[in-house]
């Protein structure tokens, strides 16, 4: 197995009252995936062992001391904590939230000291994490301000792939928030993706209207006849291979998605409705635009069914993939340069 091929995955584990210990031990009992990663988690090794009891799993873990020399055939963890999380299971707590941070930092130092290849996290509670220190609506927005480069949150299939001009923001300021720049911006910043980070040399994309109907030539508003088009024009004379707007309901519900490398949606809900319609446990939120490789499965905390054993870790498995998938196209693309 060659150094390229099996990588060292960082794992933060998001908040310990979710399911995130769950998802993770189920990714790494399958003994097949040390062949593709050494696994280094960041939390308590206690919550670990306690929590595979709890589910009846075998996965084998490792208390790792030297975050140098990881085992190459166990789940590594690296004490974060001082001392085990007392997990209490769907509860909404200021104290998970500190420790999912307690995590995510760690994890973070590592990938920019270079003891990680690549990071994969596990879901936080967006209210519970909230502090002095982390005051940003999700991971994309904290990650952006860590790493360089500027964050564009992308989720992706092999088949599919939609990525946000807006993300965390309330549905009021989408508007006033979608200037020329900004839209250029994640329009370049998703063009470069797909080259980089999936060898698509000439990527072709469909940009979501801002208004239903994509403004139905102004009576359902302007702002798609005097932003969107207008700009598309500018970036089709310069090369880029950008088309619409399109109204998304028809765009997806005709399956006009399948048309194009990947598809830009003007907010939120616009673009991930119908990206987990269609792949909802298999997708993966990808953080674009950065120096480092981020993933994470395409679900949050499901406090419902903390702690019942039942949690699917299709999805946080697929992360863990797609971000060897990447690193491994981003030394391709960059050696090739």
């Amino acid at each position: 197995m060659s150094e390229i091929s099996k990588i060292r995955v960082g794992i933060s584990v998001g908040d310990p009252n979710g399911i995130g210990f769950e998802i993770i031990l189920k990714t790494f009992e399958d003994k097949r995936i040390f062949d593709f990663f050494t696994p280094i988690a960041f939390a308590n090794s206690r919550n670990f062992i306690e929590e595979k009891k709890k589910l009846g799993l075998s996965t084998s873990i490792f208390s790792l001391k030297n975050i140098k020399n990881p085992n190459k055939a166990q789940l590594n963890v690296v004490e974060a904590w001082e001392k085990p999380f007392p997990i209490l299971y769907g509860a909404e707590q200021l104290d998970a939230g500190a420790h999912a941070i307690s995590s995510l930092e760690a994890a973070i130092a590592a990938l920019k000291q270079g003891q990680i290849d690549v990071l994969v996290t596990a879901p936080i509670h967006k209210k519970n994490i909230q502090s002095e220190t982390f005051v940003f609506p999700g991971h994309t927005d904290y990650l952006n301000q860590k790493l360089e480069g500027n964050s564009l949150m992308f989720m992706v299939t092999d088949s599919l792939k939609v990525a946000l001009m807006s993300d965390h923001i309330p549905l009021r300021e989408v508007v006033s928030y979608l200037t020329e720049d900004k839209i250029t911006n994640k329009i370049i910043l998703l063009e470069k993706s797909l080259q980089q980070d999936f060898g698509i040399q000439c990527p072709k994309i469909a940009i979501l209207g801002i208004n239903p109907h994509s403004g139905d030539n102004g009576v359902i508003g302007k702002e798609d006849d005097t932003l969107l088009r207008p700009l598309l024009k500018k970036l089709q004379e310069k090369g880029s291979l950008v088309y619409g707007p399109f109204p998304a309901d028809g765009f997806f519900g005709n399956q006009s998605y399948k048309k194009f490398d990947a598809v830009l949606a003007t907010y939120h809900d616009q673009g991930l409705i119908p990206f987990k319609t269609l792949s909802f446990g298999k997708g993966v939120n990808f953080t674009a635009g950065l120096s480092h490789v981020r993933t994470s499965p395409d679900h949050g905390t499901a406090f419902d069914i903390a702690g019942k054993g039942i949690a699917n870790s299709t999805s946080f498995t697929a992360a863990t993939y797609k971000a060897r998938e990447i690193f491994i196209q981003r030394r391709y693309t960059f050696a090739k340069d």
